[in-house]
């Protein structure tokens, strides 16, 4: 859905609590403005979803494109149930924008996958600030909020698919290698 359709900051009353859920959120420095208004959103949507200050760690990174690993680290190194990226890439007049969205959309995938992580995905890709001013808690809501909600979200569709699980962890191992 476009996001003019839609106010991001908009979250379902049904979101699951966050109570005992750790999350990782990783902010690119670049366009801070945007990015840090994008973190404010995030850690607010977590604090109303019951998640305690202390279970939220937030670390920077220079740019959009270092998101992936800065949420790589996080997975390597913490505790955290999921990551949070916040970015915001503006269009110039050069194709670096295209670089920088493919290489941190295709490395936040691929982190995804490879780690069984939830990494909530909150990059604006815009064609000015004003979009992404909007976006960041502007007009259209907040986009910070709508990764939380999502990162939360995820969290607790991991938690009730491992709970139904019934099979052997030998067995989930044995598939995983299968399809790989």
């Amino acid at each position: 859905m476009a996001t003019t359709l839609k106010n991001l900051s908009t979250i379902e009353d049904n979101l699951p609590s966050a109570v005992d859920m750790k999350f990782g959120i990783v902010v690119a420095q670049w366009n801070a403005q945007v990015t840090m208004a994008l973190k404010d959103g995030a850690v607010r949507t977590l604090l109303k979803a019951g998640c305690e200050q202390q279970n939220i760690s937030v670390k920077y990174v220079p740019g959009t494109f270092e998101l992936a690993l800065g949420a790589q680290f996080f997975a390597e190194y913490t505790d955290v149930d999921a990551v949070i990226v916040l970015g915001c890439v503006i269009q110039g007049d050069t194709r670096h924008f295209d670089f920088v969205c493919q290489g941190v959309t295709q490395g936040t995938t691929e982190l995804m996958l490879s780690w069984n992580m939830p990494v909530a995905f909150g990059v604006l890709t815009t064609n000015n600030l004003q979009q992404a001013l909007d976006r960041a808690g502007g007009r259209l809501g907040n986009k910070g909020d709508e990764a939380a909600a999502t990162a939360i979200q995820m969290v607790a569709l991991q938690r009730e698919m491992e709970a139904a699980d019934t099979a052997p962890e030998i067995d989930r191992n044995e598939r995983r290698n299968n399809v790989n």
